[in-house]
């Protein structure tokens, strides 16, 4: 096989245009559209236009090869309308810039980019509120019912409808609370309408059980009366009990009620007690001490005879004295001798004395008295000289 004359030499570099092509100028790249702000925005500087590309020199002339096809023409982007006056904001496409450069690496003295960079046109997500939780049981509608019963149970008692009340009036403000809970969303709702019925009815009870109380009460009352008047008879007293002596009609002349016995005479009551008292005597103190103070007393003796059937309590014998002028004479104390009162029981026939002093005014010679043998009896009278 021959070699030829003239073989195609490999071209070398990127192909050039023949000599005396016209340079082709970059087509502009319109500026994308802005978004429609208040702000007013800053003029952008005018970029400066590109250089025209040099004229490459001419190379030498090659042996004619196959020429590489020609690539097309980019089709020139169409323009962008400006934007209306009127028109809504649009978002505007991203302008393209340089890559923004590699973040360092972190270190000492190089923090790394905590945040990353916002994207546009994607809004923050809302969260949903929490859903309020609802109620799983009703206490109140419970309670309700356990104190509307127990204040029905109380309100009939007697003497308890107080109690009743209280309890009855707590049953409705639970069984109110129950229902308004229901209302939420809380289940029982017919519970809490029976433990309030229930404790309304406890209130009406607790009226019912006071005039209950108010019916006791007047009953008892009405049998203790009875029976004390079974006991102690129409006139109060017990029929074991010696009678009250009757007062009789009073008689013209009774020695010791109309007229005055001379001491140390008797007088016998219709029952059969007899009282008396004794001739009045000096009396002289025992002790320095009440000597000092009694200067001029007189003795008194006081004797009491059962003459009845049943024994006979003496509760108070103490005679009232008064000088030959009328004047109440005092009672002398003296330690271990004076007074001596008779007090306790008498039995039938048996008698008990005691001795009283009274001081009188100096020179006194005759004296007045009175004494009676107990409470319902009629005072005697006494008078006569000092002895």
């Amino acid at each position: 096989m021959s070699t030829p004359p003239n073989p195609p030499s490999t071209p070398v570099g990127p192909p050039t245009e023949p000599t005396g092509t016209p340079t082709r100028e970059t087509d502009s790249i319109p500026a994308p559209a802005q978004p429609l702000s208040l702000e007013k925005t800053p003029a952008a500087p005018a970029t400066p236009e590109a250089p025209a590309t040099p004229e490459a020199p001419a190379a030498p002339e090659a042996p004619e090869t196959a020429q590489a096809p020609e690539a097309p023409a980019a089709a020139a982007p169409e323009p962008v309308p400006a934007p209306s006056a009127f028109a809504p904001p649009a978002f505007a496409p991203p302008t393209p810039s340089a890559p923004a450069p590699a973040p360092a690496a972190a270190g000492f003295g190089a923090p790394g980019h905590p945040w990353g960079e916002p994207t546009p046109g994607f809004p923050g997500a809302q969260y949903p509120a929490y859903p309020q939780a609802t109620p799983t049981g009703n206490g109140l509608a419970v309670a309700a019912v356990i104190t509307g019963g127990f204040g029905i149970f109380l309100g009939v008692i007697p003497f308890l409808f107080w109690a009743g009340t209280l309890v009855a009036a707590v049953g409705v403000g639970l069984g109110i609370g129950g229902i308004a809970r229901a209302n939420k969303g809380a289940p029982n709702k017919s519970m809490a309408v029976v433990g309030t019925v229930l404790a309304v009815l406890g209130l009406l009870s607790s009226v019912g059980g006071f005039f209950l109380t108010a019916l006791v009460v007047d009953r008892a009352d009405s049998r203790v009366d009875r029976q004390i008047e079974e006991d102690w008879g129409p006139d109060g007293r017990h029929p074991g009990i010696e009678p009250w002596p009757s007062k009789s009609p009073s008689p013209t002349q009774v020695p010791g009620l109309t007229s005055a016995l001379q001491f140390g005479e008797t007088y016998t009551y219709p029952n059969g007690i007899k009282v008396s008292l004794s001739v009045p005597a000096k009396y002289e103190p025992k002790s320095k001490y009440s000597g000092e103070r009694i200067k001029n007393a007189v003795a008194l003796t006081v004797t009491i005879t059962n003459g009845s059937t049943t024994p006979y309590e003496v509760i108070y014998a103490v005679p009232n004295v008064r000088d030959d002028q009328g004047m109440t004479a005092d009672m002398a104390f003296d330690s271990g001798s004076v007074p001596k009162m008779i007090s306790g029981s008498i039995l039938p026939g048996e008698s008990a004395s005691g001795i009283l002093a009274f001081e009188l005014p100096k020179g006194t010679r005759s004296i007045t008295a009175d004494i009676s043998p107990g409470t319902g009896f009629d005072r005697v009278k006494y008078a006569g000289p000092i002895g």
